[in-house]
């Protein structure tokens, strides 16, 4: 007479702790905190990183909104920097009439020299377009 083979219960540890866990058979964790802890260590360094660039987006649109609440204002660059902008961060770049603006959402930027910026407002398609030719005193 033959015996079955015995073949042992596969143990499972946790993917987080290491602890030997038993329930159902896709079981990964031995509780909630340790699932929450392993998906946070996984996805962590990249969420952080687009957490800080969103923050510094948000700042420098809420810094062009502050200075610009008319649609065109010519400001210093030290005014900007002073307020805490920075100038690696912008969402989109649009070219008139040769002049490089870089936007965070709806409010844009160029620099006009060493010194100065021009602010607009992009309310709508091309409005910053519109706003730039009717300026005549950029310079």
């Amino acid at each position: 007479m033959e015996h079955p083979i015995l073949i042992p219960a596969q143990t499972k540890t946790c993917l987080e702790c290491g602890i030997r866990i038993s329930g159902r058979s896709d079981k990964k964790f031995c509780a909630d905190s340790c699932r929450i802890a392993y998906n946070n260590r996984l996805t962590g360094t990249d969420t952080n990183l687009v957490r800080n660039i969103n923050n510094a987006l948000r700042r420098n649109r809420k810094i062009l909104l502050e200075l610009n609440p008319k649609g065109t204002v010519k400001v210093g660059i030290d005014e900007l920097q002073e307020l805490g902008f920075d100038f690696r961060y912008f969402t989109h770049e649009v070219t008139l009439r040769g002049h490089s603006f870089r936007f965070c959402y709806e409010q844009g930027y160029t620099k006009l020299n060493a010194d100065s910026c021009w602010l607009v407002a992009e309310h709508k398609r091309h409005s910053a377009r519109k706003r730039f030719n009717a300026n005549k005193n950029m310079r």
